[in-house]
């Protein structure tokens, strides 16, 4: 089943876990949304710098570490995406419990782990 995946914290860097995620992603067949700091293409994908209105988001996948994500939380929630995966160095407590609160899954885990794995 593909799931639309917005990528959080996209990177132009080839060595960065979120560029190395978006490549995958889309070997997979997910179609990839993204946000990162500067605008650019990853693999086809465009990289927003904006709070776009994406539609259908399965999955949001962060690769922003907890300070970084608190602008994030309200756009987020109001994607209002299946779950939320928090990854190696992304895991944020209060952000648990404000998506907890909004009956929203998330998982502390590693995207490129869950694809390889077949559990994504």
């Amino acid at each position: 089943m593909k799931k639309k995946t917005l990528v959080i914290g996209a990177s132009l860097k080839s060595n960065r876990y979120s560029n190395i995620a978006i490549h995958r992603l889309i070997s997979y067949d997910h179609p990839v949304v993204a946000i990162g700091l500067r605008v650019g293409e990853v693999s086809g994908v465009t990289i927003s710098v904006e709070k776009e209105d994406f539609r259908d988001i399965d999955t949001v996948t962060l690769y922003l570490n907890p300070t970084r994500q608190e602008p994030f939380y309200e756009y987020i929630i109001s994607l209002k995406p299946k779950r939320v995966i928090f990854n190696p160095g992304t895991e944020n407590p209060e952000f648990y419990s404000i998506l907890k609160n909004n009956n929203m899954d998330f998982e502390v885990a590693c995207t490129l782990v869950l694809l390889g794995t077949n559990q994504y």
